[in-house]
């Protein structure tokens, strides 16, 4: 049965890429038994015995059975509907909207530290009695009697809790349930405090209770913990609530692939042992797998709530559900015992700043460890049922920094005077998902200053432009190539601002090393599901590293849909060859060096570092008076927003190349609105600079300017925007930081920036950014790498009239029509290019926009421009 199961999946991965695999894979040994293989990821690649070792095999006689015959029919008609994590979902999402009311309510009278030890305390009473730990139905039953007499509610509860953490059996008889309670420990009932609570929060804890759950899904903590934090807290902590589809695609990359490899090798090598007529020797091989299986730890150093770390222990159990099959295949029973070696919670490491969520996790681990158990064992675990293990944090009741060791004071204050890297866990892997702050910033106003210098002075070989979970990759890839190393594979999640320049810089200073790492899976630009105004609002990446040169495989979405759902629906396109840092495969377009030729040409536009320097139209009149300074000091402003939308006509004071004496007494109007607007902001501004030159730019671009003066108007586009759109701006206006400023007047320039050729290279070249998933133009990715062409003279007056009638027509069309933008042109430009049907409204745009005139002019541009690359005249 084992080699017809494999040849099953055999032929799963010889299916067209296309063809999505199977949910089930069915192993027959006719008139005998029927075993049931499930994957519902859809990679075909991670089949387990569905439902567990006691539920994945049917045998001829169960068939007399109706709901046995009913699962086989619901196999070929709905497969999908027999996936345990819908239900397990929905139910979860319930519960943790009950549970998450009584948090919030008694965290307004009590320590939020203790509030989460109570409901974790109760929540696990209701996961005993489900599966007969205490006597079933019992603590539901004394939880209805309490809401009539809510008084008895502390002095019961803590009666029982106080049994549960009893070593002397004789002393642990509970009058209430009339029956002797097992014993529990691990910490979790040690002086166990229970608050008062009025019938109706009881009432909510009843109500959690009476749910099944045996099949509720842990990572209900972790919702939990995000409903009852702050959004303040929440933001400081970058906590984010991984959805499950997503920790299972990233554990399944990274800690199941090469344990499954490992296992098909034992099975394998225990073959042919069997087959030579060694059975001895095949059960050996087994039982060393086993042995491993049970000593492989996992890490999560920001593991929250501990989601990351439950899926890897049920996946690993589900396997080791496999392994004990085997065995009994071969004879071997000694291993099935329930006192006998087993993945168990001391595999499974955390590491966590939140104190809190750190006491969650354990008890999430501890949780899907008993689920597990008792999907492959009929009895129950030995005495202590829980066991303080130490695996999160070191076994502290502390939170604790993964990436900033401090040291403390006489008063027990975290101080840093000598801030370095702490220690992680040693682990065979490491996954998870670390806080989404970003970089310079945010760092600061959600860490504060001196938390960022030291973080900097703690780990100088990064540059201070990398977002704070860079600091976790980082120092995973040096932990994956250290000399004597057991770190096999490390997978993280991170924004897709990964394949940023200043992201990038980490990933190709370890893909480079002497001793180098590679990326073995990538998902570059992944949805963030059940996005809200408190949640992460961003685009995902993952990506797999292990040590050495190889091969990876590339995941890139080709649809996505249903995202606010427990079932996103999410299509791939793989691709397979060496992986680089920018996150894509083929040509290493990140190693283009910038060309000598360009040089000099683009910049990013001034970074105010002040909203007092822009003036409205109504400002910009009243400062100026009876003196015309504008053409020195009062200049029209645009910004990246304005340029595909809505101009707003601000205006900008300019005051470089003035002395603040100089400033002063020749426009003293304007350099008071400074003092008052900018001023005291900048005065309090870490860099030196800018406190000391406070009426300048923070970025004024010195250098650049004079690549700009004098040509009447030059190219800007803005920096992040749904699609590329480079346009004409006149020499007057001062461009703000977000658009890219292109010194050129040569509509020639214009066309061939604003041809596929080049919108395709910027692309690829410059990644997303943002929830939105808009394309990045960087300025030293997309624009000084570029090769423009050299046409003919004839090749270039056509791409200079193209170019100035593709600017004027926008323009013209802008100017007639104010409720149109550039940004909504385009998406009925795109529409038209896709064949999508439009709307009433779409036709509008079209009609009143002349799209089918911009399509036009567009594909003429990308027709020369590839005859100018090409070297060929008209």
């Amino acid at each position: 049965m084992a080699r017809a199961r494999r040849q099953a999946e055999d032929y799963v991965f010889l299916l067209e890429a296309s063809h999505p695999a199977p949910p089930f894979l069915l192993v027959c040994d006719v008139g005998r038994v029927i075993e049931i293989y499930s994957d519902f990821s859809g990679t075909g690649r991670a089949y387990t015995q569905f439902r567990g070792r006691t539920g994945f095999r049917i045998t001829l006689e169960d068939l007399r059975r109706p709901q046995c015959r009913e699962l086989l029919r619901t196999i070929w008609t709905d497969p999908h509907s027999l996936n345990p994590a819908r239900e397990s979902a929905r139910v979860t999402r319930q519960i943790a909207d009950r549970l998450a009311k009584v948090s919030r309510s008694l965290e307004s009278n009590y320590q939020p530290e203790e509030v989460a030890l109570f409901m974790m305390r109760a929540i696990f009473c209701m996961f005993a009695e489900d599966v007969d730990l205490l006597p079933r139905g019992k603590f539901t039953q004394l939880l209805q009697e309490c809401v009539a007499a809510p008084r008895s509610f502390v002095p019961l509860v803590e009666q029982l809790w106080s049994k549960m953490d009893t070593r002397a059996s004789s002393e642990r008889y509970f009058p209430y349930f009339d029956a002797d309670i097992r014993y529990f420990n691990g910490n979790l009932y040690r002086d166990a405090r229970a608050f008062p609570l009025q019938a109706e929060e009881i009432g909510e804890l009843v109500a959690a209770a009476k749910h099944k759950w045996t099949d509720v899904d842990p990572a209900i903590f972790g919702t939990l913990l995000e409903q009852a934090l702050e959004p303040s807290e929440r933001r400081k902590l970058g906590a984010h609530y991984t959805p499950r589809a997503y920790v299972v695609r990233l554990v399944e990359a990274t800690v199941m692939e090469p344990l499954r490899a490992d296992w098909r090798r034992a099975l394998k090598q225990a073959d042919g042992e069997r087959d030579a007529g060694n059975e001895r020797g095949a059960a050996a091989i087994l039982r060393a797998f086993h042995h491993r299986l049970c000593t492989t730890r996992v890490l999560d150093p920001a593991c929250g709530t501990g989601n990351f770390l439950y899926v890897c222990l049920q996946l690993m159990k589900t396997l080791e559900g496999e392994v004990l099959e085997a065995l009994v295949g071969h004879g071997e029973t000694g291993l099935l015992g329930l006192d006998a070696e087993t993945v168990g919670p001391q595999q499974f490491l955390g590491l966590e700043l939140n104190p809190r969520a750190a006491a969650i996790a354990e008890l999430v681990i501890w949780i899907g460890f008993l689920q597990e158990h008792y999907r492959t064992h009929s009895g129950h675990p030995g005495e202590p049922i829980l066991r303080a293990f130490q695996n999160i944090n070191f076994g502290m009741k502390d939170g604790y920094d993964a990436v900033l060791a401090r040291d403390a004071n006489a008063q027990g204050e975290r101080i840093f005077d000598a801030p370095s890297r702490p220690d992680w866990p040693e682990a065979e892997f490491i996954v998870g998902n670390p806080p989404f702050i970003g970089k310079g910033a945010a760092m600061r106003s959600a860490l504060g200053g001196d938390y960022v210098d030291a973080l900097w002075a703690a780990h100088r070989h990064m540059n201070e432009s990398a977002d704070f979970v860079m600091y976790w990759w980082d120092r995973a890839a040096e932990l994956l190539t250290r000399k004597g190393t057991v770190l096999r594979r490390f997978g993280l999640v991170t924004t897709n601002s990964i394949s940023q320049v200043f992201n990038r810089r980490t990933i190709e200073r370890h893909i480079a090393a002497n001793r180098p790492v590679s990326l073995i899976y990538a998902i570059p630009d992944h949805p963030w599901t059940k996005a809200t105004k408190d949640s992460a609002a961003v685009r995902i990446a993952m990506t797999v590293c292990e040590a050495g040169k190889q091969m990876g495989t590339l995941l890139e979405i080709s649809d996505e849909a249903d995202l606010q759902t427990d079932e996103p629906h999410l299509g791939f396109v793989r691709r397979m060859g060496m992986i680089h840092a920018d996150l894509t495969t083929g040509p290493a377009i990140s190693t283009a060096s910038s060309l000598t030729a360009n040089s000099g040409i683009a910049c990013n536009g001034m970074m105010l570092a002040g909203r007092g320097f822009v003036l409205t139209p109504k400002e910009a009149s009243y400062l100026c008076g009876s003196q015309p300074p504008q053409d020195q000091l009062i200049k029209p402003y645009q910004n990246g927003g304005e340029l595909v939308g809505h101009p707003k006509r601000n205006f900008v004071i300019d005051a470089f190349g003035f002395a603040d004496a100089e400033l002063r007494q020749r426009h003293p109007a304007i350099y008071q609105h400074l003092l008052a607007t900018v001023k005291p902001g900048r005065s309090q501004n870490r860099r030196k600079a800018f406190r000391e030159r406070w009426w300048i730019f923070g970025e004024p671009r010195k250098t650049f300017r004079p690549a700009l003066r004098g040509l009447g108007r030059y190219i800007g586009t803005t920096e992040t925007a749904k699609h590329r759109i480079f346009q004409f701006l006149d020499e007057s206006v001062v461009p703000d930081h977000m658009i890219i400023a292109i010194a050129s007047n040569d509509a020639a320039h214009l066309a061939v920036l604003s041809s596929r050729v080049h919108r395709t290279w910027a692309l690829a070249a410059g990644g997303w950014l943002g929830i939105g998933n808009d394309p990045r133009y960087s300025k030293s990715r997309c624009f000084d790498p570029f090769p423009f062409p050299d046409p003919s003279l004839e090749v270039q007056r056509a791409l200079r009239d193209a170019g100035d009638e593709l600017d004027a027509t926008r323009r013209r069309v802008l100017e007639e029509h104010v409720d149109l933008t550039m940004t909504g042109l385009y998406n009925i430009l795109e529409k038209l290019r896709a064949g999508t049907a439009l709307s009433q409204k779409d036709d509008d745009v079209k009609t009143r926009g002349l799209v089918l005139i911009l399509e036009e002019i567009h594909e003429a541009i990308d027709r020369l421009t590839a005859e100018a690359l090409a070297g060929r005249e008209r």
